[in-house]
């Protein structure tokens, strides 16, 4: 029996959402533990490093939501949608993604835990597969957005990826 593209590929999305989705309820709790336990002994300067990095996802996706009407938690195309490349789409391909590191990977130095950055440690891979698989999607289905990865470098991180 064959399993069509499709189908397989919703149901790979759905198993990382869900993934995901486990990862961040962690990303919570594991700290509120480190906390009731007393498993970790974070600096303030940190802990306020934490809170910056938080603030500053926030603010990125925030940007990106102002920027792009389009964004959705779903990967698809709308119909008439159009390649944004201003903006936070200037810097890199995927702001909502590295806002959503930025304040994930700041959200358990926020609560004073480095136990809760294996939560986020285990969060990264499938955003990134995520990720992935929408530039797939976008350098498919989405007039000029081949063009628009020429004009932007890079992905997640300026620099870097």
């Amino acid at each position: 029996m064959r399993v069509n593209g499709p189908a397989c590929k919703s149901s790979l999305t759905f198993s990382l959402l869900v993934f995901v989705s486990v990862g961040f309820t962690a990303l919570l709790v594991v700290p509120a533990l480190d906390r009731r336990s007393g498993w970790s002994d974070v600096p303030p300067g940190l802990v306020i490093s934490g809170d910056l990095l938080a603030v500053t996802g926030f603010y990125f996706i925030f940007l990106v939501y102002r920027k792009n009407t389009y964004t959705s938690a779903t990967i698809e195309i709308a119909r008439g949608q159009k390649v944004v490349d201003a903006g936070p789409y200037a810097v890199v391909r995927h702001p909502m993604y590295a806002g959503g590191l930025l304040y994930l990977g700041g959200t358990p130095l926020a609560l004073g835990s480095y136990w809760g950055l294996l939560a986020f440690a285990v969060i990264v891979s499938p955003i990134i597969w995520r990720l992935l698989d929408e530039e797939q999607l976008l350098a498919r289905e989405l007039p000029g957005y081949r063009e628009c990865r020429q004009r932007v470098r890079y992905s997640l991180a300026p620099f870097v990826w």
